[in-house]
């Protein structure tokens, strides 16, 4: 079962609920997709860490070998080729790595390389296995790297496989989302927070994913999120409240559900709201 957990921002709890619904579920694998700013390993602290490097595929050129076509400069979308004085300069933070200009330059002058654009780190916390994807500083593009933490899925043996996207709906998080049988939004009580969740709402309705709301940071009182849910007839799942407790320990990087009983009580019901919802799902839309 894969769950992938999204917020319209930053800030919002995604990472919190990620990483207890993971750590609650004992066996299983967690995934920080959140590739420009991954954190979810200061939770849990991961052992025997090991990196793996990520490269995309970029051109390269054999100036004795280009007459000045242009063809690859006429080819790209996205200006990453010039011919400026007699030489054809490669802009390679532009480049999007399709390969076309290669296969377009009628005098075989391009060639490909590789070129680093981040890590996949791996590593074990109890009975979590920890991946996370980190994309170096000014890269532009991090899907390579989401396709790499999302590739290996198919040969992991947990039951439970839960995504920590990125927050927003950028294509790195249609990206993160594709495979998930499941998706939870995570929104606060605010205004704003109706503005950011609409956004996901909005994505996991374009890719017709089953989801549900968890509201975050609750108070008494009116709730902005929670009306906006029941306008829309959108299931709320779970509610995370505004506690002092829970703040301490997220800001001190633990993991709540290893240190208080009480919330650990309410991951564990979220966890089997979120297994029901599924198995309901593929009852339903076998």
């Amino acid at each position: 079962m894969t769950i992938a957990v999204l917020s319209g921002k930053g800030g919002t709890g995604k990472t919190l609920v990620s990483v207890n619904l993971a750590a609650v579920a004992k066996k299983s694998t967690y995934i920080d997709c959140d590739v420009e700013e991954p954190n979810g390993h200061l939770f849990f602290k991961p052992e025997n860490v090991s990196d793996e490097e990520i490269s995309v595929k970029i051109p390269q050129v054999n100036n004795e070998l280009c007459d000045g076509c242009r063809r690859c400069v006429e080819f790209c979308n996205f200006n990453a080729l010039a011919y400026i004085q007699e030489k054809l300069i490669i802009f390679e933070d532009v480049c999007h790595s399709c390969g076309g200009c290669v296969i377009v330059c009628p005098q075989n002058a391009l060639t490909e390389k590789d070129r680093t654009i981040g890590i996949v780190q791996k590593g074990h916390s109890n009975e979590v296995y920890v991946k996370s994807g980190i994309l170096n500083t000014g890269e532009a593009m991090g899907i390579p790297i989401i396709n790499s933490l999302l590739s290996e899925n198919k040969d992991v043996c947990d039951d439970m496989i839960i995504i920590d996207c990125p927050p927003g709906s950028a294509c790195i998080v249609m990206d993160s989302i594709k495979d998930a049988d499941y998706c939870i939004l995570v929104a606060e009580p605010t205004v704003f927070g109706v503005h950011n969740l609409n956004m996901v709402f909005e994505l996991v309705k374009l890719f017709n994913k089953p989801f549900g709301v968890v509201l975050n940071k609750c108070l008494e009182g009116e709730n902005p999120a929670e009306l906006f849910c029941m306008e829309r007839n959108m299931k709320i799942i779970g509610k995370i409240p505004f506690d002092n407790e829970l703040g301490l320990l997220n800001s001190n990087a633990e993991i709540v559900t290893r240190k208080s009983n009480k919330y650990k009580e309410l991951f564990l019901e979220l966890l089997d709201t979120v297994k029901r919802e599924v198995q309901h799902e593929t009852i339903t839309n076998p």
